[in-house]
C-alpha cells in the first residue's frame, strides 16, 4: 500500500502531540495546548529525574521516546532496526544533569520532528508497517498521557469553551 492518502493525517497527529495544537484546535490535545517538546522545557533536570510513585522518571520516559524515535527514523532510512533494539537500554537513564537534559530534550525534539517529516513523504509500506507508524503517534500519546500524569504542571490547557478540528473542517472533503 501507499501512504500517499493518509500522509497528511498522520503529520497532523504527530505534530500535534510533539509541537501542539493548531490555532483553531486539535484532534487530540485541548486548543492552545504546545504539545510534548514545550511541556518538557518547563521541567528542571532534577525534576525530570525525579522517580514517580516508585516507578520511572519523566527523563527515562523521555530517552525511551528518543530511542523509539530514532529507531523508526532508521527504518524509514531503509534499516532493520528491530533485530538488535534494546528496548531495557531505553530505560536506563532515569536521572539528568542539566546538560544531559537539555541534550535529551533536543535530541527528542530532533528525532521527532524527523520522524514527523518521514511522515510526511508518500512511501509504499506493507501493512504491518503502516500498523508501525500509526503505532508511533498512539505510543507519543501514551507517553505524553503519562509524562503529563507524573508532573500535573505540564498539562494542557483544560477543555472549556473547546472547539476542536472536526469543527472547522468538513469531513469527507
Amino acid at each position: 500500500m501507499n501512504t500517499v492518502d493518509t500522509t497528511a493525517s498522520l503529520t497532523a497527529l504527530m505534530s500535534e502531540l510533539v509541537n501542539g495544537t493548531a490555532p483553531t484546535g486539535g484532534y487530540m490535545l485541548n486548543r492552545g495546548d504546545r504539545g510534548l517538546i514545550a511541556a518538557l522545557d518547563k521541567l528542571t533536570a532534577k525534576d525530570a529525574s525525579e522517580i514517580v510513585g516508585g516507578g520511572s522518571s519523566i527523563a527515562a520516559h523521555v530517552d525511551h521516546l528518543r530511542y523509539y524515535a530514532s529507531l523508526m527514523n532508521r527504518w524509514a532510512g531503509g534499516e532493520n532496526p528491530w533485530k538488535g533494539a534494546d528496548w531495557k537500554a531505553s530505560w536506563r537513564k532515569p536521572s539528568v544533569t542539566p546538560e544531559e537534559w537539555e541534550n535529551l530534550k533536543r535530541a527528542l525534539s530532533d528525532e521527532l520532528n524527523t520522524w514527523i517529516l518521514v511522515l510526511g513523504e508518500p512511501r509504499d509500506v506493507t501493512s504491518a508497517e503502516f500498523s508501525g507508524m500509526i503505532a508511533s503517534i498512539a505510543h507519543l500519546a501514551y507517553h505524553l498521557g503519562a509524562i503529563r500524569q507524573m508532573d500535573r504542571g505540564l498539562g494542557g490547557p483544560n477543555a472549556n469553551n473547546e472547539v476542536d478540528a472536526f469543527s472547522t473542517t468538513t469531513i469527507g472533503s
